[in-house]
Order: C-alpha cells, then structure tokens, then sequence
C-alpha cells in the first residue's frame, strides 16, 4: 500500500537542501517572531492539511500498485496471445509445405506469406478452396489477431494511466512533505515549555488503559489486540506497518490480523462497515475525524482510542474527543 522513503543527504548537503525547501516553498518564520497560540494553531492547521494529503498520497499509491498488477498480468497474456499467434502461423506454414509437396500451394494458404497478412485473413474467409483443417486455422488466427490488437490498445491505456497515477503520488508526497516541513520550523521556533503545553493540548498523554474492554466481536478483539502491540511504534506516513504507520495504515493492519481486508484510506473506510453513533462505540470501531474523514482511530474503551496521531507522536491511546468525530464505523 505504500512505504515512505527518506532521501539520503548527508551533512552540508542536508542543511543546504532543508533550507533552500524552506525558505523557497515555504517561507521563513521571521527571527523577531514570537511563538503563541497563533503558531499553535496554524501547527494544528499543517498536520490537519499534512494529513488530509497523505490520505490522498496513500489513494493515489494504491490505485498506481492496481495498475502495475493489472498490467503485468496483461503483458503476460499479450505474451501467451503472441505465441498463440506463432504457433497458428507455424501450422498454417506446415499446410502450405505439405500441400506445396503434393503438387502446389494452395492460393488461400499462399496469402499467408504476402506482405499483408490482415488483407490475407480478409480474402480468405471468401476463398472456396480453402479445406476445413486450414478454415479452422484461419478463423481462429483471426479471431486471435483482433484480440491481441484490442489488448495491446487497452495495455497502452492502462499504462498512460499508471503514469498519471505516478504523478498524483510524486504531488501529494511534495504537498505532505511541504506542510510537514513548515510545521516542524513552527514547533522548532516555540520554547521547550510552549512545545510540551501543545503536546499536552493537542494530544493527551494516556500510556494505557486499567481494564481492556470488551470488543463488539471475536474479530474486533483481533483488530485491537493487534493495534495493542503497535503501540509505541513511529508515524510514518504513507506507511502501513508494521514497522510505522499513518493512521489509515494502522487500523488497515489491524484489521489484516483479523482476517478483514480493510480498504486504504480513512475516506474509504468510514464506509467499511455499519454506522453506529458515538454513544454506542464499542472497542474495535473506528472513528473517523473531521468532516473530510481525514483521520482514522481504533476505538479502545474508556472513551479512549488508539491511533498513529502524526510525524514525531508514536502510536498511542488519546480521547476520543481529541478532535471532532464525523463518523464511527463497526467493521
């Protein structure tokens, strides 16, 4: 579903390239700026915008690995039809030997080797000393000729739109990678206290839970279990395990261990199940966050969830009401 890739710059290089990105796409904070609750929330506003584009590089990233397995097993078949084709041509020649042997070519099979194939199979089906073996031949080399030529249009097709997948995968990275950046430089630019308190206000610290709570079935159980032992693990995004995660990542993984194949993206998986209200959440839901479904959590009880929150913040349990819920979804 997707992994995300670090680009490997060392020392000055590394400095030189952070910099250029910032200041160019970005813009510098400027030096006699004083951090408040206004960088605060235009933090809040990046990771918000951070994570909507993620969700949509994590769309983007699974429809380009569907047209890359779609078009490998349509090679594969183009290379079986083409040998198909060989193999007919080949008998077809053999026709044309023997009956040359036997005293002369038949006309319908000596248009076999003319520098018009297509034009041969046309006339032929209207030559009338054409035996049966070699009409057989014929037809089904014909028919084989106009699907391979139909596969090998929509192959074409399918690769230009692999190739515009490729290049809505490249935007979102650098739209991520944008709002990432620009709010690293607005946590970077805050005091060591002020970065706590924003922690602290944007997320809440709950390391664990006194008392797991019952889930709504056998497989929610497995899901949240599994999401247990994800917990400390890094944000990654575009990731989905098990080493990292975004938050469609984990409850997609989690779910794999129950043997539900949940779809990529928190959009799509709002829809994966039945909708039940906030009130009635039972451990193993999912919650989805704001109106655009950008953000995905396993509910876990309590009034808590569990969730990968975004870059720098492991896997954890916070408040279900740590942002506005749109939705709950029992798979």
């Amino acid at each position: 579903m997707g992994s995300h890739r670090r680009l490997a710059l060392s020392g000055f290089d590394r400095g030189a390239a952070a910099l250029c990105v910032l200041s160019a796409a970005l813009g510098a904070v400027p030096a006699h700026a004083a951090p408040g609750a206004g960088d605060r929330a235009e933090v809040d506003r990046l990771y918000a915008e951070a994570e909507k584009a993620t969700q949509a590089y994590d769309k983007a990233e699974e429809r380009a690995g569907e047209l890359r397995r779609r078009l490998g097993a349509t090679q594969d078949h183009l290379a079986r039809q083409q040998q198909r084709v060989n193999d007919l041509r080949e008998q077809l020649g053999s026709l044309a030997g023997a009956q040359y042997r036997s005293g002369g070519i038949d006309p319908a099979v000596a248009l076999l080797f003319s520098a018009e194939p297509e034009e041969y199979l046309e006339k032929a089906a209207t030559l009338d000393r054409i035996g049966a073996r070699q009409a057989g031949r014929l037809t089904e080399l014909r028919a084989v000729l106009r699907e391979l030529a139909q596969e090998r249009a929509e192959a074409a097709g399918t690769l230009a739109e692999l190739e515009r997948s490729r290049r809505a995968v490249a935007a979102h990275k650098r739209t991520v990678e944008r709002k990432l950046a620009r709010a690293r430089q607005l946590l970077k630019a805050m005091p060591a206290r002020e970065r706590a308190a924003y922690d602290r206000a944007s997320r809440g610290t709950r390391a664990d839970l006194p008392v797991p709570a019952a889930a709504a079935d056998g497989r929610a159980a497995a899901a949240l279990a599994a999401a247990r032992t994800a917990l400390g693990r890094p944000y990654v995004w575009g990731a989905n395990g098990p080493a990292g995660f975004d938050c469609s990542g984990l409850t997609q993984w989690a779910y794999a261990h129950a043997g539900i194949q949940l779809p990529r993206t928190s959009q799509e998986q709002r829809f994966a199940g039945r909708r039940v209200p906030l009130s009635q959440a039972r451990p193993g839901d999912l919650v989805v966050y704001r109106s655009d479904a950008s953000h995905v959590a396993l509910y876990a009880g309590h009034g808590q969830v569990i969730h990968a929150p975004y870059p720098g913040a492991p896997v954890r349990y916070d408040p279900v009401g740590m942002m506005p819920v749109s939705s709950v979804t029992r798979p």
